[in-house]
């Protein structure tokens, strides 16, 4: 059975509350079941994890590869901050898909430098909630080719 774990970091806990008009009304418990519907043949367990402390998210990256087959992570703020968490991704040798929300592109310039997107194997942006669907597809791409 193919294991994936889902990391959100920093306030992602207050999705479908906060800036609604920047990240959408979809809360990231609707977020885990809606990956958890679109999964539901394909014989995957999902596993989630979300925190708002840099250490936990390198923690569950590092257990990650002894309990998973791949990463879909949504790192908020510290996408654009985290040498560490673009290191512990680099260690892991597990397929990791970054996830935003919304189009960090388009944002303030100081949001469109990511460091997780040099040793993730994609990028998913600017999609909302749908965008970790297509990190799944992704992912089982990867994982079943």
């Amino acid at each position: 059975m193919t294991s994936v774990l889902i990391l959100n970091g920093p306030n992602l806990n207050l999705l479908g509350d906060r800036q609604i008009e920047i990240y959408g009304r979809t809360s990231l418990a609707e977020i885990e079941r809606m990956c958890l519907d679109f999964v539901s043949d394909w014989n995957w367990e999902i596993s989630f994890i979300q925190s708002n402390h840099e250490g936990i998210l390198i923690d569950s990256l590092h257990d990650a590869r002894l309990e998973h087959d791949g990463v879909i992570l949504n790192a908020g703020g510290y996408t654009h901050t985290s040498i560490a968490l673009m290191d512990a991704i680099a260690s892991i040798q597990i397929p990791v898909v970054e996830v935003h929300l919304s189009d960090i592109y388009s944002r303030e310039s100081f949001r469109q430098l990511s460091y997780l997107s040099k040793v993730a194997i994609a990028q998913v942006c600017g999609m909302g909630a749908k965008g970790y669907l297509k990190a799944l597809e992704i992912l089982a791409s990867k994982l079943t080719s």
